[in-house]
């Protein structure tokens, strides 16, 4: 099966959150695709974490590293495609290139972001549920 996840997925795994088991299980033998952005997604969540002191540079590196081992299939999305999701839907650009990039794979999104989940469900992308 070939999955999108987006940038919460990946932080709630990285950062050993409830959801992770049910993630780790859901993605096991899965392909994973996520759109370009998601290199710099991860680092402004962790440069945020840093703001607010919630974890420290060393732990944030530690977490970076967990992400460098993860495998993905980075895709390419057409930024006019994003911009049209972005103005229909009401979303910022990072979450329309991740719908972007499911619909260009023709593949689910998963997400723990539930205003991205409704906009997916608003642009004919198919969400996978988490439960923690």
């Amino acid at each position: 099966m070939n999955i999108v996840v987006d940038t919460s997925a990946v932080i709630a795994v990285i950062a050993n959150e409830p959801q992770r088991a049910a993630i780790l299980d859901r993605t096991i033998s899965a392909e994973l695709f996520a759109p370009a952005s998601m290199h710099w997604e991860v680092g402004n969540a962790f440069s945020a974490m840093l703001r607010r002191r919630r974890i420290t540079l060393s732990q944030a590196k530690q977490a970076v590293g967990r992400y460098q081992e993860m495998v993905f299939r980075f895709v390419d999305v057409e930024l006019h495609r994003s911009l049209e999701l972005s103005d229909q839907l009401g979303i910022y650009a990072y979450d329309a290139y991740v719908l972007a990039c499911a619909q260009r794979m023709r593949c689910p999104l998963l997400t723990l972001d539930a205003k991205l989940a409704s906009a997916a469900q608003d642009a004919n992308v198919d969400v996978l549920e988490i439960q923690p």
